[in-house]
């Protein structure tokens, strides 16, 4: 492999281009998603990161449609109730299904569903009501078969909703996060995040019986501004694209300190922000 080869293979890994713009002349390349060919050479179709496997050179879009897989934790809004089954907009190209037998009864019993579990399905989840769950399978149409067989999953309370780009969530080992302030966040890689109250694991599961309450526990205003900040900081990340992890929320939050929460969303503020974030990720490694 010559050195004009090689190098343009290396900037391959961390490329960013616009629709139009000439990706590589080298023929060894194939064509991917976001990608077509025209006299020899690869060109961008879509504006994105190039991305490359072996040979096959594709483009990432920066803002695009979540796109699901087996095993990915997600936050989700109920949009219909159905025959044994809740539709659930999870920012994809359509809505997912969560079937009555994905989920667990009050307690945490395990025991076959029936008529009159159906007929009482609103008293679970209801049109409006947010829901942390997990991808289990595909329908044959492409939807996303969700489940809440888990303690940790169910119904969403004492918080705020903020929506981000997706490709900007990673995927990792856990998407549940109870930063230093005392907030929780719920990362779903969908690009749908929950921030709340902390509310200890061992009062959850003695509680397990209101896992479908509706009713919020008790905020104080102090908790109430912990809440507000974490959230405008994660939106001023999502704006300035900064990738969203416990980690870069924490540094934000740590950098917001000296500053109102109602101007940390105003682009200066913000841009100094993410900046402060990127050098502590910097000197990270």
């Amino acid at each position: 492999m010559d050195i004009d080869t090689e190098t343009q293979q290396q900037n391959l890994t961390t490329q960013i281009v616009t629709p139009g713009s000439a990706i590589t002349s080298d023929p060894a390349f194939m064509r991917g998603h976001g990608t077509f060919g025209e006299h020899g050479t690869i060109y961008s179709s879509v504006a994105g990161v190039v991305e490359r496997i072996n040979k096959l050179v594709s483009v990432r879009s920066l803002k695009q449609r979540y796109s699901g897989e087996i095993g990915d934790i997600v936050v989700g809004r109920i949009t219909e109730v159905a025959s044994k089954r809740w539709r659930v907009d999870v920012n994809s190209r359509q809505d997912a299904m969560l079937l009555l037998s994905s989920i667990n009864l009050p307690g945490g019993i395990q025991r076959r569903k029936s008529e009159s579990d159906e007929l009482q399905m609103r008293s679970f989840f209801a049109e409006g009501d947010l829901v942390f769950a997990e991808v289990q399978s595909y329908f044959a149409d492409g939807a996303l078969s969700l489940h809440t067989r888990s303690i940790q999953y169910g119904k969403l309370r004492n918080g705020t909703f903020v929506s981000v780009f997706p490709q900007l969530v990673p995927r990792s080992r856990s998407h549940f996060h109870t930063l230093p302030c005392g907030v929780d966040v719920v990362l779903g890689v969908n690009g749908y995040i929950w921030v709340s109250k902390h509310v200890p694991a061992a009062k959850v599961e003695a509680n397990a019986e209101h896992i479908y309450s509706n009713k919020n526990e008790e905020i104080s205003e102090t908790e109430r501004e912990s809440i507000a900040r974490v959230a405008n900081c994660i939106q001023l990340l999502n704006r300035l694209y900064v990738k969203i992890t416990d980690t870069t929320i924490i540094f934000a939050y740590e950098a917001s300190l000296g500053h109102a929460v109602k101007d940390l969303l105003t682009m200066d503020i913000a841009t100094d922000l993410a900046h402060a974030v990127n050098s502590r990720l910097a000197q990270q490694g």
